[in-house]
């Protein structure tokens, strides 16, 4: 049997190459992260719905001017047609982000109805031909709604790509890659402290455990039971109840040790 020390991969980098800080974070600094995502995703959400009932009802209004004018139901039924592409593609990019996977199909909609929006809503408020007596102002104000509606469903799918995308959260990832360096292990006879109740040894330390466990606390930067016991199953190693629990008393007082000396 082999003992494994994993060397702790170095602190992930911002696009200028600067490290950033993989402290985990208190209880109030995370429930103060919690509350602006919440509220961050309100404003999206209203932003996207306000957007997309401007630039419908403007598409209606362009319908109502170019043959639809005396079908009132036609005329706000006619923007679907082209809108049912947008709603339709975000939520298969919304299902392909949430699996971690690429749907080309989704993005083609997406891109297809958002940019022949954006071109009708444009294009519509010139119902005269005489182009050159529309203000500029004109044409921004219909491109505005379409364009905000787009950019807040990007601002959604970068945050839910940013919740997903986390190394170890889905089966598919494989775990990243360490450094180990090999040593010789005490036998199991010799060293009661890898050896179970019952005489059967165990899987790993628990300073090895507590070692793996240390390096999925700075990757997430928090502490959390379901981290350490899926970093440990990555590993292909087993823990019970009982061993888990000193792993993540010893990582706790680890981490409350340096909140109080940083």
């Amino acid at each position: 049997m082999t003992e494994f020390h994993p060397t702790a991969p170095s602190a992930p980098k911002s696009p200028q190459g600067r490290e950033l800080s993989t402290r985990p974070l208190n209880a109030p600094q995370q429930r103060a992260e919690r509350y602006v995502l919440i509220a961050a995703g309100v404003v999206i959400v209203a932003l996207t719905a306000g957007a997309f009932w401007l630039s419908y009802a403007h598409l209606a209004e362009v319908a109502g001017r170019h043959g639809l004018g005396d079908s009132p139901a036609r005329r706000w039924a006619w923007p679907a047609t082209l809108d049912a592409f947008i709603v339709a593609g975000e939520l298969l990019m919304l299902r392909a982000g949430l699996r971690r996977v690429t749907d080309g199909w989704a993005i083609a909609l997406t891109a297809i109805g958002s940019i022949g929006s954006i071109v009708l809503n444009v294009a519509g408020v010139n119902g005269t031909n005489q182009a050159g007596a529309v203000p500029l102002l004109d044409y921004v104000v219909a491109a505005v709604p379409p364009t905000a509606a787009l950019l807040a469903f990007g601002v959604l799918m970068r945050q839910i790509h940013q919740l997903v995308d986390q190394p170890g959260d889905h089966p598919d990832t494989p775990a990243p890659a360490v450094a180990v360096s090999v040593q010789p292990l005490k036998s199991p006879v010799q060293d009661p402290a890898v050896v179970r109740k019952g005489g059967r040894p165990a899987d790993a330390t628990l300073e090895e455990l507590v070692e793996i466990g240390r390096i999925a606390v700075a990757e997430h930067g928090r502490v959390s039971r379901s981290i350490v016991l899926q970093a440990i199953r990555d590993k292909g190693l087993k823990v019970g109840g009982e061993r888990l629990t000193e792993v993540m008393n010893t990582l706790r007082a680890e981490s409350e040790t340096s909140l109080i000396d940083g």
